[in-house]
C-alpha cells in the first residue's frame, strides 16, 4: 500500500490516471463530441463541451425589379436608322429580325424613346430647338439615369449629370410656365412631369434657426398688436372730437 501511493503522487502517476480519465470520457462521448466538440482533459479534469447549433439562414425575398421606361416599345418595331427605308419592311424575316428592336441595343432604344417623346410636344415636324423639345430631351435622359441609379447606386457621376439635368428642365419648365402656361400645362400633361414649387427657404432647418424664426414670428405679431391698439385710439379721439365739436356747434345755434 505504502509503495502504491508513493507512485500514484509521484509525476508519472498522475501523468497515467490522466490518460486513463481522457480514454474513458472518449469512450463514453459520442462520436461526433469525442472527435471535435467535446474534448479536453488537462490535470486529470474532463471538459465536455455543449454541441454547436447551426440555425438555417431566413431566405431572402426577391425585390420586384422596377418597371423600365423602356418597356413600352414594341419589339417587332423597327430601329430609328431603318424606319424610313421601305425595302426594311419587305426583307426576309431572319434580316427582319436583325433590324427591329428585338436585338437593338439599349443607347438604340433609348434613341427611338427620345424621338416619341419629342414627337409628343414638338409644335411643328422641323421644331428641334424649342423650350418643350428640350424638356422631352432631358426627360428621356433623367429617366434612364433614375433606371441606372436603382441598380447602381454608388455612381456618384451619373448621379451629379442626374441632379444637373433636373436643375435645367425646372428652369426651363419656370421660364415657360412665366411665358407659356397653355404651352407648359401641354409639356406637363404629355410627358407626365409633376411640377413642383420650390421650398420657401433652402437653409438647413437648425435649432437655433427654428428658435429665432418662432421669436421673429412673436416679436411681429406683437408689434401688429400694439399698431391695432394705436390705431383704435386714434379713431375713439377722432371720434370724440367730432362728437364734441358738434355738441359746440349745438349750444352755439342756441
Amino acid at each position: 500500500m505504502l509503495a502504491l501511493r508513493t507512485f500514484l503522487k509521484s509525476p508519472a502517476g498522475i501523468l497515467k490516471e490522466s490518460g486513463a480519465l481522457c480514454s474513458a470520457v472518449k469512450a463514453w462521448a459520442s462520436p461526433a463530441l469525442a472527435s471535435g466538440h467535446a474534448a479536453g482533459c488537462v490535470a486529470g479534469v474532463s471538459a465536455v463541451h455543449p454541441p454547436v447549433r447551426h440555425y438555417a439562414r431566413g431566405v431572402k425575398k426577391k425585390e420586384a425589379a422596377p418597371q423600365s421606361h423602356l418597356s413600352d416599345l414594341d419589339p417587332t418595331m423597327l430601329k430609328m436608322d431603318y424606319q424610313a427605308v421601305p425595302i426594311a419592311q419587305t426583307t426576309d424575316d431572319i434580316v427582319k429580325r436583325l433590324l427591329t428592336l428585338e436585338l437593338a441595343s439599349h443607347s438604340e432604344k433609348l434613341k427611338l424613346k427620345e424621338e416619341q417623346l419629342i414627337a409628343k410636344v414638338q409644335r411643328d415636324k422641323n421644331d428641334r430647338s424649342s423650350a418643350e423639345v428640350r424638356v422631352a430631351v432631358l426627360t428621356s435622359r433623367i429617366r434612364n439615369l433614375q433606371e441606372h441609379l436603382q441598380a447602381h447606386h454608388k455612381d456618384k457621376a451619373n448621379k451629379r449629370r442626374m441632379l444637373l439635368a433636373i436643375d435645367k428642365r425646372k428652369k426651363l419648365l419656370k421660364n415657360m410656365r412665366l411665358v407659356r402656361y397653355d404651352a407648359f400645362e401641354r409639356v406637363c400633361e404629355q410627358l407626365g412631369i409633376i411640377y413642383t414649387f420650390p421650398p420657401e427657404y433652402y437653409k438647413r432647418a437648425t435649432h437655433r434657426w427654428v428658435a429665432k424664426k418662432a421669436f421673429c414670428l412673436k416679436l411681429y405679431q406683437e408689434i401688429q398688436k400694439q399698431k391695432a391698439a394705436q390705431k383704435m385710439q386714434m379713431k375713439q379721439r377722432v371720434s370724440a372730437a367730432s362728437t364734441k365739436g358738434d355738441d359746440n356747434k349745438a349750444a352755439d345755434s342756441q
